[in-house]
């Protein structure tokens, strides 16, 4: 069946004329009005006659899902032929619609089912969300694939109850309870961390949904960086020049720093044998939705991190403990989640991603913790660099197992006294996936969503499963501890934070701006008539950094605006006064103008680069000659 799932404020419908194959009613069956109300558009297909049940069952899930994620209070089945052009016959319609009808009330759910078979006529009102309309293709097998491709993690984290406490610097625990209709959270004074508050309400209510639109998206698509591709799996996204120069930047500085620390760079395939006994027993550890693909000789999956391909590879190694610890790296253009339609918001969740991957082989606990405190300070300079403000720009979460916590509670503490502000700590009482520990640091945004950017684990599962082993000093095999690290976490979600972050200091009355090192264009030259376009041209030959000029036909205070909002960080204006002087007033962004001569504006520019990696321009230097990606 295809369907169509709006989000309403009301619907109203009425029956007006009989078909051939309509059903009877009542009189008080042929006019209704629903409010607050998921409506379900449906066309039921020929593939769903003789598999009614399976088709039924199958609606329902995805109805109890959408409802979920919106919220809404009643449910509106409504048959509608428009969606295909292949349709069931009329029973198997009729029996498909009430057959769900039943289910969804035995299940507690206020649902109404429009007449089938009448002409109707109707008037709804749609709520305008991002999930306010959804389309999908629903077929008798969903239920039964979905879950076959869903792995035991997944499975378990949708069941399992954590316990929540925050951890202050002293080493006390201020247990959590979450009011979920209020969703406030009692158990800590969060007078002095706000930040904190929204982080613990947003992870304790484990509801990843996006109803509203994050800013960043906006700021993407209008400073010409990142846009949706149409042509693509939701989620997956086109990068034009500007937005792809800022992702290499970041990719090559985290890569860079990686490697400088001695991270042992590997490429791996991004796909794998889906019934391969390692990968699959690790999929089902993994809380991670795979997409799958059936190739001429097996069925394959995407991979959702680099760790198979490291994995395998250090299956093949032979290893000593005097090479522990190890760390082997690999920057994953892709991994592929197959993130849930409604969790998929710009570049905070993807489908697509590209994740610096590094995982440290250890040779037993004491080896991990002194391997984690180290990357623990590695991730603080990447992130510090990049443009965090570490600790306060950021919130610290631990997810652990109780047994772990309670023989560990030292090094936990130190962990959180290294981050000097309170964490909150995530607790089961048994353990779910692979690890035993993970820790991130997580960005929380205009909308109070939280992502978390760089993260470590200690896995104490997969060496025996994929059979790594190293020769201990005993000259015995045995089994490493591997270290799961993501030191500045997905690229992507890099920009998402920045721009959101950008967004945020706007509220505030900051201008918003990118970090020097990653602004398109650094330094833009406004010449006041055609005659200094020339000589504009040879000063940005002068000068370091990316130096465009404007020499477009429109007046300087045009060009100043345009700078203004392309967030470029230094704006000279250029005419008779520079030129006699040799004096700029360059206006920076976000603080007074200064007074340079082309020297100390060189300076300048270099203090402000500093040691982050540079690109020349992306796009042609005089903007006359620039297309517009996105009118």
């Amino acid at each position: 069946m295809k369907t169509l799932f709006i989000h309403a404020d009301f619907i109203e419908y009425e029956a007006r004329k009989k078909t051939k194959l309509a059903e009877e009613i009542s009189d008080s069956q042929k006019h209704n009005r629903v409010e607050e109300v998921l409506v379900a558009f449906i066309s039921f297909e020929t593939r769903d006659e003789g598999k009614e049940e399976a088709a039924a069952k199958a609606l329902v899930t995805n109805i109890e899902e959408i409802v979920g994620k919106v919220e809404a209070e009643r449910i509106v089945l409504y048959p509608y032929a428009h969606l295909s052009s292949s349709l069931a016959n009329a029973s198997s319609s009729i029996k498909i619609l009430h057959l769900a009808e039943d289910i969804l009330k035995e299940a507690g759910h206020e649902v109404y089912a429009s007449p089938f078979g009448w002409y109707k006529s109707f008037n709804i009102s749609c709520k305008g969300h991002p999930l306010s309309e959804l389309s999908r293709e629903i077929t008798a097998d969903d239920e039964a694939a979905e879950d076959s491709d869903l792995s035991d993690a997944v499975k378990a984290e949708e069941k399992m109850k954590s316990q929540w406490f925050v951890l202050d610097v002293e080493g006390n625990e201020h247990s959590l309870e979450l009011d979920a209709k209020k969703n406030k959270v009692k158990g800590y004074d969060f007078a002095d961390n706000i930040n904190l508050k929204k982080f613990c309400q947003y992870e304790m209510a484990k509801s990843r949904i996006s109803k509203q639109e994050p800013p960043h998206i906006e700021l993407m698509r209008r400073l010409e960086l990142v846009d949706y591709e149409p042509g693509s799996d939701p989620g997956n996204f086109r990068y034009y020049p500007k937005g792809k120069l800022i992702k290499n930047l970041l990719e090559r500085f985290v890569n860079d720093e990686v490697k400088r620390t001695g991270g042992m760079e590997i490429e791996s395939p991004i796909m794998y044998d889906f019934e391969h006994p390692s990968l699959k027993s690790y999929m089902n550890r993994f809380p991670a939705r795979q997409y799958t693909i059936q190739t001429p000789d097996k069925k394959v999956f995407l991979r959702f991190a680099a760790c198979f391909g490291q994995f395998l590879m250090m299956h093949d190694a032979t290893v000593s403990y005097k090479n522990l610890p190890l760390r082997l790296y690999e920057l994953s253009r892709y991994s592929f989640r197959v993130e849930q339609r409604g969790e998929l918001a710009g570049l905070r969740r993807l489908r697509a991603f590209t994740m610096p991957d590094c995982h440290s082989f250890c040779a037993d606990l004491p080896q991990a913790k002194e391997e984690i405190e180290d990357r623990f300070e590695l991730s603080r300079t990447v992130l510090n660099d990049i443009g965090y403000d570490i600790p306060d720009g950021l919130e610290f979460a631990i997810r652990v197992t109780k047994e772990f916590y309670d023989e560990n509670k030292d090094f936990v503490m130190g962990l959180v006294k290294r981050w000097n502000r309170p964490a909150l700590v995530e607790m089961w009482n048994e353990r779910f996936f692979y690890f035993v520990f993970k820790y991130e640091w997580n960005f929380v945004d205009c909308l109070d969503k939280a992502s978390a950017l760089n993260t470590d684990q200690i896995d104490v599962e997969n060496a025996e499963r994929y059979g790594i082993t190293y020769v201990g000093s005993d000259g015995e095999k045995h089994y490493p501890l591997i270290l799961h690290q993501s030191t500045s976490g997905a690229i992507e979600r890099l920009i998402y934070s920045l721009l959101e972050k950008a967004s945020m200091d706007s509220q505030q009355g900051i201008k918003a701006q990118l970090p020097f090192w990653l602004a398109p264009t650094q330094i833009r030259l406004l010449p006041v008539k055609e005659e200094f376009i020339d000589e504009c041209l040879a000063i940005a030959e002068k000068l370091p950094g990316r130096v465009d000029v404007d020499d477009r036909d429109i007046s300087v205070g045009k060009m100043i605006r345009y700078a203004e909002k392309e967030w470029v960080p230094l704006i000279i204006v250029y005419g008779d006064k520079e030129k006699e002087s040799g004096q700029f007033m360059v206006r920076v962004r976000g603080a007074e103008e200064i007074a340079l001569d082309i020297d100390a504006l060189a300076v300048l520019i270099d203090e402000k680069q500093g040691k982050m990696p540079f690109e020349p321009l992306p796009l042609a230097q005089k903007l006359s000659r620039r297309i517009t990606f996105r009118g």
